[in-house]
């Protein structure tokens, strides 16, 4: 299988170290205590079963504000109303499990920073699907006050772009720009343990040549997690019928499509596009020697107008903290966590040779 990848088109190595604007000091962090890895106490599922340790209490005592309904199936719409409005105790347990989430992730960022890899960072930015709603951001601003309050010289802040396009837009600084200049946009992909999202990034490079004005022309999402004996080839099929009707709507709207997909996915990337371990949350095998993702996508999208296609694979924490790129100049070592399935990391350096301090 390696041997068939060296005769793809390539830009850089899947998997890197070095990009064109920053080099990736770490990603996927496996860090562990006496009850597992440490990352599984700050995901999406953690945060059910904080608030659920919270509910049972009252449920025992018949006074369940919430009632029946399952903890994991209220919607972030209805926790984040009860912020300001509704039953103040079931307020009173959301901010309960807020408070008690954000002082794992503040006990998490601090190992982060023990890390090697991790030390002398300044900023970290916060992602994921957690970080798409009222509760999250009040998490992590929480988190943040309790490690300044503890003197943790760290600036913690959510990401900028909405958390479904972060994913998607961070794929534009894979690439050298130069790459780009005559294309108006380019096809991107991010695969989650819940979600596969295919977008169209417009690059606006007329707007700011730093890719800063990059933006989500159109993207489409599937729910794999919903999705009963699902294989990996049923994903791939899937993914490939999304990518290929953005192309076609791209076509009939003029946009002048890159020939390059860059593609976020879990897990620790080999640099011929296999996955070494990190994406058992995605449906099959995706860690099998016999699979590569980019390959699979090329013979299924060989060309994207007269060109041949170039597939580049990521981490998606890699990805998603990319977007971040353009506004981290006043920084040099920075970091990405993405709370989804799972917490995702990785951290950044700016490269002095692309312009940075």
């Amino acid at each position: 299988m390696a041997d068939q990848t060296t005769t793809l088109p390539t830009v850089a190595a899947h998997g890197a170290t070095r990009l064109p604007s920053v080099d990736v000091d770490s990603y996927n962090v496996e860090l562990k205590d006496d009850e597992g890895f440490i990352g599984d106490r700050a995901s999406k599922g953690a945060f059910r079963a904080i608030m659920d340790n919270w509910r049972k209490p009252l449920r025992k005592a018949g006074n369940d504000p919430f009632g029946d309904e399952a903890t994991e199936d209220i919607s972030k719409k209805k926790l984040d109303a009860l912020l300001t409005e509704g039953d103040p105790e079931a307020a009173g347990i959301v901010q309960g499990a807020i408070e008690d989430f954000a002082q794992e992730l503040a006990l998490i960022i601090r190992r982060y920073l023990k890390v090697k890899a991790w030390r002398d960072t300044e900023r970290i930015v916060v992602g994921g699907g957690f970080r798409g709603s009222r509760v999250g951001e009040l998490a992590i601003g929480r988190t943040s006050v309790i490690l300044k309050a503890d003197k943790v010289a760290i600036d913690l802040v959510p990401i900028r772009h909405e958390p479904d396009e972060a994913g998607l837009i961070g794929a534009v600084h894979l690439a050298p720009t130069w790459m780009f200049e005559a294309h108006d946009a380019i096809l991107a992909v991010d695969i989650g343990g819940t979600n596969i999202r295919a977008g169209v990034v417009a690059l606006n490079l007329k707007k700011a040549s730093d890719l800063s004005k990059a933006a989500v022309w159109k993207f489409e999402l599937w729910r794999h997690g919903d999705e009963k004996k699902l294989t990996r080839e049923d994903a791939v099929d899937e993914l490939v019928g999304m990518l290929k009707g953005l192309i076609t709507r791209a076509g009939k709207e003029g946009l002048r499509l890159a020939p390059f997909i860059g593609i976020g996915c879990p897990g620790i990337i080999d640099s011929d596009g296999t996955i070494d371990r990190g994406a058992q949350n995605l449906p099959g095998n995706w860690e099998s020697s016999r699979f590569n993702l980019p390959l699979s996508l090329h013979k299924a999208i060989p060309k994207i107008g007269e060109h041949e296609t170039a597939v580049l694979l990521h981490n998606d924490a890699v990805v998603q903290g990319l977007s971040e790129t353009p506004f981290m100049s006043d920084v040099k070592h920075w970091g990405a966590l993405t709370i989804g399935t799972g917490l995702g990391n990785a951290r950044f350096t700016n490269r002095a040779s692309a312009g940075k301090d």
